[in-house]
This record gives structure tokens, C-alpha cells and sequence, in this order.
């Protein structure tokens, strides 16, 4: 029996509030032109090879070889070759959520690798099979606190990603929440505005770490006084820099989010992407997505399986966890293969080339007449850049010369217009870098 989304009725009532008798009506209204079998304005058909010619030569327009310095959330890593391999396993490539246990133990065991692999990354108890993206994990973590204390205020931190801020706004905008956005400051967030923003119906505040304009900011303090209102404290975290940094478990947590694109997986023009969700033991029961936990077998073997929660859970709509499950369990398998690859060492040694990469880029394009640091709290691998022109159009002069010079905080800071947000992770060499302070003080100055 096939899906039918709305009654008979439901559908007069829509066509009775546009104005229309009927659905016919409705196409006449639109001005859709009726179906056509007359194909003479297609051009004549090609042969594979001459199709795949032109498709090439079309890609070829793309500017694919930029020396990469953009960063706010997605970044520019180096991926191991063997992680394609491990994720081209049929096994893995092919299957789907793995409800059937005793059909499924290799996906479950990699989830629950990957579960044990991000916990111990940001410090913290449990963690999900993964959500859809950085953004929209960031947006479960708000619905999970409004249903952990009932209650429906959330602040926000201007020095949020405004990608992320964007999301959050659009999924709840028919939402029963407010929504109160604290303002940043020149490089972060105003901590003692985010606390005085918080009241009784706050649900959580949340911040980014380290935030947007890649400053690391301590929150140990604030969070203990976020807490002690009864509110949660959510973070937002990029997952390369806690290879280095103190953990979002260490600062006292609720709940940590992020995008974990930067695990493994190429920048490919927005997906697809993983988000990860990560929480404290008392909270993981309200935790949305999939859970894989460790068993035994009527033998006493290790086992694995989907816990905690029911698959209709997943598609009760008002009464679901959450109605943005998609399965995510091959990003979540690329990102544990490129970790486990690196070992922990490994991605140590990649944070620690990030940031000491960053140093210098900054020293090279500091040291340009008429550019500077904006700030000069402790940072990770991005900083923001102070142009004596529009970022914008200087950011588009560079890529004539090859050259992805950073994001133009102009574009949802207007009051930024002629600040640049850099970033500079291991690929970028010292070449490269200088050859972008030279290009960047040919644009501004010749």
C-alpha cells in the first residue's frame, strides 16, 4: 500500500488557502507548459568517449589546483591512501544500518571502534554511530538539552561558526525555543555576557572550541557556572586540535559536537560530511542517533550490538529523538580508519605541524605593510588578518594566482569587511607560504 502523506481533506485545505478548486487549477496557475514530445532542440546524441571528452574539459574549468588556506570548520588535511582502500571493502561500502547483529559484527565493531576512538579524543563517556554533519549536530545537541531540562531558552556564541549558527536557526525556526546570540568580540567570545544571558528557562549555552577566529579559549570557569544555573554547557569542537589542546571533557562538557570532515575525508564542496555527538554517562539516553555496545553471547563471546535504543525510536516523528538520522556509519568508518592509521602519536605530530605551520604563515603575512593579527589571544591553526583593502575582493585577486588566501569574515561579519581568516594545516609548506605572503603583498601594494 503506497504512502499517502495527506487526506483528502488536508489537500482542500491547502488548495482553498492559494485560492484553487481543484489540483488541475492549481498547475494552471503555475503556468507549467504541458508535456512535450518535440526533442529537435537537443543536440544530435555523442558516443561515450566523446561525452566523456567534454565532461573532462568542463571539470578542467574548475579551479581544483588552489594552494588551499580556507578553514572555518572544513580544512585542507592530508588522507592516507589506505583509507579509500579500507572503505571500498564491500562489506563496509555496501551495508546498511546493521539492525541484523548476528549478520552484522564487522559494522558494528568498526562503530564501535569509532565510538571508543572519538570518546577518548574529546574526553568524554559516550558517543553515537554519527549524525549528518558538523551544523546539524550542533542543532541535536540544542534539542537534546531542551529535552534533558525542559526547558526552551538556548545562548548562543557570536564566535560560533556562523555556517553552523545558520543551520541551527533554520531547523528551528518553527520551533517552540528562543534563540539569544551573545555578540563576539575582536577575537572571541565575551564569556561574562554569554553567563548573564543565561535565566531559568536556559537550556544550554553554546560556544565553539577553539572558536571561529580559531582563538582557544579556556572555558573551565565558565562552564562550572553555566551548571550551577541548571543550564548545559555544549561545545563545538574541531577534532584535529584536541589531539594537543585540553579536552572538552577536561573543561566539564555536557555535551561536545563537531565536524568531523578534518578525520579523513577530502573537502568535496560540502559533503559527504559526519558529525559526531559525544556526551556525558548521565545524558546518553537522550542522546539521538544509533549506539552500538559491547555484549556476550549465549557462549561468553564478544559481541555487538544496537543499544539503549529502538529503531522506532528513529521514526516516531514528534516523538523521536530526532528526524535527521541519516546513516552516517561510512563516514563514521573513514574517520576511524584515518585515526587508527595515524595512531595517537600520529595525530599529534599533524596537530603540532598545524599549529607550528600557522605560526609562521602568520609571521610571513604579518610582517606585509598594512596587515596585522587581529588579537593576540593563544590560537591553533587559524588566525584573522587585519587588509587595508576588502578581504573579498583581495581573496578573489589571489586566486588569479592560484591561491585560496582564506575565508573574507565580510561575508557574515559586516562589520569585518576587510578581515581575512586564515588557515594552515600540515599540507601547506613553506613555499607555499611564502609564495602567499609575496602574491598577497603584490595584490595589496603593486
Amino acid at each position: 500500500m503506497p504512502f499517502i502523506a495527506n487526506t483528502d481533506a488536508d489537500r482542500q485545505e491547502m488548495l482553498a488557502a492559494i485560492g484553487c478548486a481543484n489540483v488541475e487549477q492549481l498547475w494552471e496557475k503555475a503556468a507549467v507548459p504541458a508535456p512535450t514530445s518535440d526533442f529537435s532542440m537537443l543536440p544530435p546524441g555523442r558516443s561515450e568517449y566523446e561525452v566523456a571528452k567534454h565532461v573532462t574539459h568542463l571539470a578542467g574549468k574548475n579551479a581544483s589546483e588552489l594552494v588551499c588556506f580556507l578553514g572555518m570548520g572544513y580544512y585542507d588535511h592530508f588522507v592516507p591512501a589506505a583509507v579509500s582502500e579500507i572503505l571500498g571493502r564491500p562489506g563496509f561500502y555496501t551495508a546498511y544500518t546493521p539492525y541484523q547483529a548476528e549478520a552484522s559484527q564487522g559494522t558494528l565493531q568498526a562503530i564501535f571502534e569509532w565510538q571508543t576512538a572519538i570518546c577518548r579524543l574529546t574526553g568524554m563517556d559516550v558517543a553515537n554511530a554519527s549524525l549528518y554533519d558538523g551544523g546539524t549536530a550542533l542543532f541535536e545537541a540544542m534539542m537534546m538539552a531542551m529535552r534533558s531540562t525542559r526547558r526552551r531558552h538556548v545562548v548562543i556564541a557570536g564566535a560560533v561558526s556562523p555556517i553552523f549558527r545558520e543551520i541551527v536557526a533554520c531547523y528551528s525556526a518553527n520551533l517552540d525555543c528562543r534563540i539569544t546570540t551573545v555578540p563576539s568580540v575582536d577575537e572571541g567570545s565575551k564569556q561574562d555576557a554569554l553567563l548573564a544571558a543565561v535565566n531559568d528557562d536556559t537550556a544550554c549555552v553554546i560556544v565553539q572550541y577553539p572558536n571561529v577566529f580559531g582563538t582557544i579559549e579556556d572555558w573551565t570557569a565558565c562552564v562550572a557556572a553555566i551548571k550551577a544555573r541548571g543550564a548545559l554547557a555544549v561545545c563545538a569542537a574541531y577534532p584535529t586540535a584536541l589531539a594537543v589542546i585540553k579536552t572538552p571533557g577536561e573543561c566539564g562538557f555536557d555535551i561536545v559536537v563537531g565536524e568531523g570532515q578534518p578525520l579523513g575525508m577530502p573537502l568535496s564542496f560540502g559533503g559527504p560530511y559526519l558529525g559526531y555527538m559525544c556526551t556525558t554517562s548521565k545524558l546518553m539516553r537522550r542522546m539521538p542517533g544509533r549506539i552500538v555496545g559491547q555484549a556476550k553471547d549465549a557462549s561468553g563471546r564478544t559481541g555487538y550490538v544496537l543499544t539503549l535504543q529502538a529503531r522506532e525510536q528513529h521514526i516516531r516523528r514528534a516523538q523521536a529523538m530526532s528526524n535527521i538520522c541519516s546513516n552516517e556509519n561510512l563516514c563514521a568508518l573513514c574517520a576511524l580508519a584515518y585515526m587508527t592509521l595515524l595512531g595517537k602519536q600520529g595525530l599529534v605530530e599533524v596537530a603540532e605541524l598545524c599549529m607550528s605551520k600557522a605560526r609562521y604563515a602568520l609571521e610571513q603575512l604579518s610582517a606585509i605593510r598594512g596587515v596585522r593579527r587581529v588579537g593576540t589571544q593563544p590560537f591553533f591553526n587559524e588566525f584573522v588578518l587585519e587588509l587595508p583593502q576588502d578581504a573579498a575582493a583581495v581573496s578573489g585577486r589571489l586566486v588569479e594566482k592560484g591561491i585560496a588566501a582564506g575565508f573574507p569574515l565580510g561575508r557574515y561579519y559586516p562589520q569585518r569587511q576587510n578581515q581575512l581568516l586564515v588557515s594552515v594545516t600540515e599540507k601547506r609548506t613553506r613555499e607555499e607560504i611564502n609564495d602567499f605572503a609575496k602574491s598577497l603583498e603584490a595584490v595589496l601594494w603593486n
